[in-house]
């Protein structure tokens, strides 16, 4: 693999000066940063993961378990979203993006499939390829949580969703993406290079925007281990993440960072880049390769959704919480209480939110 230097590694951010006000104050954005930078928050905060297929699904029944949830990240239940204005990603049917990928999507309201790519296998029409150009800030239908910005104490406002790797695979398939990285190909670092400036100019109407984190999201590992070798990320993908990062924390905002599948080989990777607050599958990587990263960087929680939520009962799910919070937390916070809900019984989503509701550090 071919090395070009892209900037250098590391957090880069301005030290923050500790919380003054009494604990019992607290509101959300500041319970939120409190858990983010290990300062004793109150309680961990709730962050929603409920994706839009199952607010369709259960609709009032799981609004009545939301309203007694006090949300920190400013989310609204949207079950009367008509699915013809969903995103072309959820909307059902085939779609195309404004990156011009074109989305197959069998049930509304859950992510689709990309079938279509706007920069050819062979590369021969990258050269005609048109960059879009997109607005920040709060989507006219948002389907994430933290979408909110403003500094009202009431939410912590977190914006983004800033993909890299699979904004690569969107436009020029995943097959096709691997091949060249494996093979070292020049126009895969063009790609990578012309990604990475529409992403900074991105980041700068995003930064303009009254927010305190913004979220990144790449899903980087297989149920078994990485999509790429470590050293592709490291040479590749990570001086790309160094430069976002860096950006985003010279701002004085922090870094999120989702990614999904077994991460384990770097973890290391994103300590180092300065990740705030890391948002992946404890489940698969395993609590014992997470814990000592356990005060380090502040974890945005992933209740096992492949077996706990989806086949557990309401008691494994309680328990299920309590074992990630006491290894991935500390008695001086690191912990955002989320679970992914989809293909979840009602029961157990009513579990969960018990479970966080009862969690004290």
């Amino acid at each position: 693999m071919q090395s070009r230097q892209l900037g250098p590694l590391g957090p880069g951010r301005p030290q923050r000066a500790a919380w003054q006000k009494d604990i019992s104050e607290v509101k959300s954005r500041e319970r939120v940063s409190r858990a983010i930078h290990f300062q004793r928050p109150d309680r961990p905060p709730i962050s929603h993961g409920i994706l839009p297929s199952v607010q369709y699904q259960f609709g009032d029944a799981l609004k009545a378990i939301t309203d007694k949830v006090h949300e920190d990240f400013g989310w609204d239940l949207l079950p009367d979203l008509p699915k013809e204005k969903l995103p072309p990603m959820y909307k059902p049917g085939i779609n195309t993006d404004e990156f011009g990928t074109v989305w197959r999507v069998p049930e509304g309201g859950r992510c689709g499939i990309p079938i279509g790519f706007p920069i050819a296998e062979n590369w021969q029409n990258y050269k005609d390829y048109k960059w879009p150009v997109f607005t920040a800030g709060v989507p006219k239908y948002r389907l994430y949580s933290g979408h909110m910005t403003g500094t009202s104490p009431d939410y912590y406002a977190r914006g983004g969703w800033i993909v890299f790797f699979e904004q690569m695979q969107q436009l020029h398939g995943f097959n096709a993406t691997l091949m060249d990285l494996a093979e070292d190909r020049k126009e895969i670092y063009q790609l990578r290079d012309d990604l990475l400036a529409f992403n900074m100019d991105w980041l700068d109407r995003w930064l303009a925007l009254e927010y305190q984190g913004l979220h990144f999201a790449d899903d980087w590992g297989s149920q078994t281990g990485m999509l790429v070798s470590p050293k592709i990320f490291r040479n590749f993908f990570k001086p790309v993440y160094a430069a976002m990062f860096n950006k985003v924390h010279a701002a004085g905002l922090d870094v999120w960072f989702h990614s999904d599948g077994n991460i384990g080989q770097i973890l290391s990777d994103l300590l180092e880049l300065g990740v705030d607050v890391l948002n992946c599958q404890s489940s698969l990587i395993g609590l014992d390769k997470l814990k000592p990263l356990a005060g380090k960087m502040a974890f945005r929680t992933d209740i096992d959704r492949q077996n706990v939520l989806a086949r557990g009962t309401p008691d494994d799910v309680k328990r299920e919480v309590r074992t990630v919070f006491d290894a991935l937390g500390t008695p001086e916070g690191g912990i955002i209480a989320c679970g992914s809900v989809e293909d979840v019984p009602l029961e157990n989503i009513a579990a969960l939110y018990e479970a966080f509701l009862e969690y004290h550090y």
